[in-house]
């Protein structure tokens, strides 16, 4: 008797991940440009160059599309922060360098002040539907927490600071400026994507965040 091929779905599997990986950057690109209402699911294909077919194999709708588009986008600002190793770092740094970090992300992935843009217009409702959403930001919140009490045993840090809160300030110094620069420089007649109001505003946030933290 012949023998019987063994066929392997390891290449199965890795083609399925290079298609999956490939439709999320075109939607990420899609839904950053025209936001969820005006994203066309024919166009992720086409810029994919895969069948539209393929898509909705993987994901069902265009709604759960673009819940997995926000969940990658919040897993790789989540592992970028990892990187930071900020336990590693005296407190004071460590905030300091998370701060400079958002920022500098934030200017790196405009699409993440986009994607988020359109789901507050949507009041949230993919991200509510997330079974991942609170298990990707938890641990960044733990660190921070970690961060201030170690600052705070060290007679750095003032006392009762939520971390949560506080890193709500660090991110809405990044993302409001980012986000409305268009108006904010018509109104006030400056270039603010300019490379000095870049560093200028960096600077200003920085000292807003680490005068609120840091004892008197």
């Amino acid at each position: 008797m012949a023998d019987t091929p063994v066929t392997t779905v390891e290449p199965r599997s890795r083609d399925a991940d290079r298609s999956q990986l490939a439709i999320l950057a075109a939607a990420r690109d899609e839904f950053s440009r025209y936001g969820f209402a005006g994203a066309r699911v024919d166009r992720i294909a086409e810029n994919a160059q895969l069948n539209k077919r393929l898509i909705y194999y993987y994901f069902t709708s265009k709604d759960e599309l673009f819940l997995a588009v926000l969940e990658r986008t919040y897993a790789d600002i989540r592992d970028a922060e990892r990187q930071l190793h900020l336990a590693d770092l005296e407190p004071a740094k460590a905030i300091r360098r998370l701060t400079e970090f958002t920022w500098e992300y934030y200017i790196a992935h405009p699409e993440f002040i986009t994607l988020l843009n359109s789901e507050n217009l949507h009041q949230a409702r993919h991200l509510i539907q997330s079974s991942r959403i609170r298990e990707l930001n938890s641990p960044l919140v733990q660190d921070l927490g970690d961060i201030l009490e170690r600052g705070r045993a060290d007679g750095v840090f003032r006392g009762g600071i939520d971390p949560v809160q506080l890193y709500i300030s660090i991110a809405s110094l990044s993302y409001f400026y980012l986000s409305n620069h268009y108006t904010l420089s018509a109104i006030f007649g400056r270039d603010l994507m300019a490379t000095k109001a870049h560093s200028e505003r960096l600077s200003h946030i920085c000292d807003v965040v680490l005068g609120y933290v840091l004892r008197d």
